[in-house]
């Protein structure tokens, strides 16, 4: 959803604008803003893998979707409803060979679309990919209202070096430069998802593709930041309710109904090709898109990320109530206490970022970063569960749930090791993490048919 931020008395922000302006007047002329750092207390499974990575840009086309910015709910329906065909940049992160040379820079536009920075990473742009190895599960990438295919890029380079292929989606009609009317994002989130598995089959089988032969589209994740939670939540079986279509900044003439829970065409949306999906911050519950009774068709296990004091998809009411209500999966929830809406999930805050924008009245900086954690250390917790989650539902890797099977409030756990430094039947602290390093955290299991006490 969109930041709005409060805005200062016009001497305030004019006098921050001046301080910041003099600020980034000492900056180089393109700040290096690193999306791959890892604090000395990353927990284990933040580090990146054995692979290197890759990266590129794609542009698919899909035809004859319905044309959601032309219809005006003022007039009665036309008939047909106007269509258009429907423009997706997707980033790709992939295992690539060793040594490759190019440039590891991302051109990125920030909140305030008129301000374009340099990323910096590890993947190397336009990179070869392996070739002559089993394919790699699928990770798609969603990013929030408005943010672009960039803003969780931290997590898809790191998971691509352990073994994945990613695509993150630039969901037109959503990025900070084609941000248009939320009805839009509201149907097309969860579209988007699928017919981008559907052109990684596509590209997967063609000759011609650098994707060719790479990918194992059977095993597929969805990954959701905000409105991309919501659509992750779509994908995953959860149909929307029949009063959230007919609300007023849904899209008009009850377009919406596509994803009405119980209704043929939801029931036929979700794809057994995709096995689980994390949710960061997923937004709905809050607003009545979802309730207990539709939250019941979400099929596949989920791992819901949620800041404690989040206050645009909320946490209790919100979050922590589609995650308990998600009944019949096996699904976790881990918490960052009182961080906000950008809990784990977006980079951190380029420096270009810190000065109040003339657009939009207040600096860019908050839409990336938390006020209470620092966003680095929420990035390396999100790469290190990610990581552990992923494998275990993706690569059936068994060893990764003791990762996953933790005390739930990490304050409570006890680091106890005896003389020779092995851990004792007292240690209870959770796996992956350095003492004294796992503080402020809930994580939680709800398995099927379990209800919250």
């Amino acid at each position: 959803m969109l930041f709005t931020g409060r805005r200062r008395p016009l001497g305030t922000l004019a006098l921050m604008t001046t301080l910041m302006s003099t600020l980034l007047a000492a900056l180089p002329a393109h700040s290096e803003n690193r999306i791959d750092t890892q604090r000395p207390d990353a927990p284990e499974l933040a580090a990146y893998g054995s692979h290197e990575v890759g990266t590129r840009p794609l542009t698919l086309t899909n035809p004859d979707q319905i044309n959601v910015l032309a219809l005006d709910a003022s007039v009665e329906a036309p008939d047909p409803l106007p269509t258009y065909d429907r423009e997706l940049v997707v980033q790709m992160w992939y295992p690539s060979y060793p040594g490759a040379t190019g440039s590891k820079t991302l051109r990125a536009f920030l909140r305030d679309p008129t301000i374009e920075v340099d990323l910096q990473g590890q993947a190397t742009l336009w990179a070869a990919p392996v070739t002559n190895t089993e394919p790699f599960p699928l990770v798609i990438v969603s990013h929030g209202y408005p943010g672009n295919r960039f803003l969780l890029s931290h997590l898809a380079e790191n998971i691509a070096s352990k073994g994945y292929v990613v695509a993150s989606i630039d969901h037109t009609d959503s990025t900070y430069r084609t941000q248009a009317a939320f009805g839009s994002t509201l149907r097309n989130r969860s579209l988007d998802q699928i017919f981008v598995l559907n052109e990684m089959a596509r590209l997967n089988a063609d000759p011609a593709s650098f994707l060719h032969g790479l990918i194992d589209t059977d095993n597929t994740a969805v990954i959701g930041y905000s409105m991309g939670g919501y659509g992750a939540v779509i994908t995953a079986g959860g149909g929307v309710t029949a009063a959230s279509v007919d609300y007023g900044f849904s899209p008009p003439y009850g377009t919406l109904g596509i994803h009405l829970s119980g209704s043929d065409t939801h029931n036929n949306l979700p794809d057994p090709r995709i096995k689980t999906a994390i949710a960061f911050a997923p937004w709905g519950r809050n607003t009545g898109f979802w309730d207990a009774e539709s939250l019941k068709g979400v099929q596949i296990p989920m791992l819901f990320v949620a800041g404690s004091a989040d206050d645009v998809s909320l946490y209790e009411g919100g979050v922590r109530d589609i995650w308990e209500e998600s009944v019949n999966i096996d699904r976790a929830l881990l918490t960052f206490e009182n961080a906000n809406h950008n809990a784990a999930a977006p980079y951190p805050a380029p420096a270009e970022s810190y000065a109040v924008s003339n657009i939009l009245g207040y600096a860019p900086f908050g839409h990336y970063a938390d006020a209470v954690w620092d966003t680095v250390r929420m990035n390396n917790i999100a790469q290190h569960f990610s990581t552990a989650w992923l494998d275990r539902y993706l690569k059936n890797d068994a060893d990764k749930q003791a990762y996953l099977e933790l005390i739930p409030d990490s304050n409570d756990g006890v680091y106890a090791t005896g003389d020779d430094g092995s851990f004792t039947d007292e240690h209870t602290y959770w796996k992956g993490f350095e003492a004294r390093s796992a503080k402020g955290l809930m994580f939680e299991w709800l398995k099927a048919g379990e209800s919250a006490e």
